[in-house]
């Protein structure tokens, strides 16, 4: 009987947990190789607002699934999972071992648990429903309220791709995307997997936000994203992500001064952890590590016998 395949391992948690830099020891230690797990992360010039590891961490530990498009274009989670496909198969012929890294949870749930065969996009529905929104904030997030409450509730209203998105499968399928996911539920993984989160305390979450914040802005994110929209601009996905949201805006006259500019920051992403962290308890065969762990640690709560759940 053939042997079942090791388990890959992910560390994941919410933003601002501290998962880069202990996935980045552990890789250092064991000579891992990186695949990113981050939506945004795959756009070129988009450094600052994505806090990509630098060129020393990259010279340290090969990473990948990083800088694949420019930020004009879009790129959706069926690209990413045969992108990650591809570079898995790459890192496991030549005889090393893949660690995954990052906090987007239809990346990972679609990578381990299945991608959902939905309708082909459709570019003039989308540009119609784009315009919609742009007409009228906020009536896309109550149209899919009424039709799919499911998908809804797991939707920011301000995440304009992915409200098109759940729209467009039912205008194309007549049934809620949210029914078309019910294989996320499952126990089961198509990949075996190890999920390892890394756990911090609210206000420290907060504390750490604030500090992050302060280092973006004072790294150029507002003169990175001036440079993009100079240079092609931004694509529907890659001008959702948090930061150049709101440096775009600011851009644009929308906030009053810098300091708004910050707070909204702030705010926006104290709400995408909540939705992360909701995202992770929900998940099963979760190991829980504290901020303070090491690498260690790490090592240990991947190589522990896992839970039923994530077998």
């Amino acid at each position: 009987m053939p042997t079942a395949p090791a388990p890959l391992w992910i560390v994941t948690g919410p933003t601002a947990s501290g998962k880069s830099a202990l996935a980045q020891a552990l890789a250092q230690a064991q000579g891992l190789e990186i695949l990113s797990m981050d939506s945004m992360a795959v756009y070129r010039g988009m450094d600052v607002g994505t806090a990509k590891p630098s060129a020393a961490e990259r010279a340290a530990v090969p990473h990948h699934l990083i800088d694949l498009v420019p930020p004009a274009e879009e790129f959706d989670t069926a690209r990413w999972c045969s992108a990650a496909a591809q570079a898995l198969a790459a890192v496991q012929a030549r005889g090393r071992r893949a660690l995954f890294v990052g906090g987007t949870p239809l990346y990972l749930m679609a990578f381990f648990k299945g991608l959902m065969q939905g309708p082909a996009a459709d570019p003039a529905l989308r540009a119609a429903l784009e315009r919609r929104e742009q007409d009228h904030p906020g009536s896309l997030h109550a149209e899919l309220a009424q039709r799919d409450p499911v998908a809804a509730q797991r939707i920011h209203p301000n995440d304009l791709r992915r409200l098109v998105r759940a729209l467009e499968v039912l205008e194309h399928t007549g049934t809620p995307i949210s029914a078309q996911q019910t294989h996320f539920a499952a126990d089961t993984w198509q990949r075996p997997c190890r999920i390892v989160a890394v756990h911090r305390e609210r206000d420290e979450l907060h504390a750490r936000v604030k500090v992050r914040t302060e280092w973006m802005l004072d790294q150029g994110l507002l003169e990175e994203t001036e440079a993009i929209e100079r240079s092609g601009g931004f694509s529907l996905t890659s001008g959702a992500a948090i930061g150049y949201q709101e440096c775009r805006d600011f851009l644009r006259g929308r906030y009053k001064d810098r300091t708004e500019l910050r707070n909204r920051i702030r705010r926006n992403t104290h709400q995408l952890i909540r939705r992360q962290s909701t995202w992770l308890r929900r998940l099963p065969g979760v190991a829980w590590l504290p901020g303070s762990a090491d690498a260690a640690a790490l090592h240990a709560a991947f190589s522990a016998e896992p839970p039923p759940s994530a077998r």
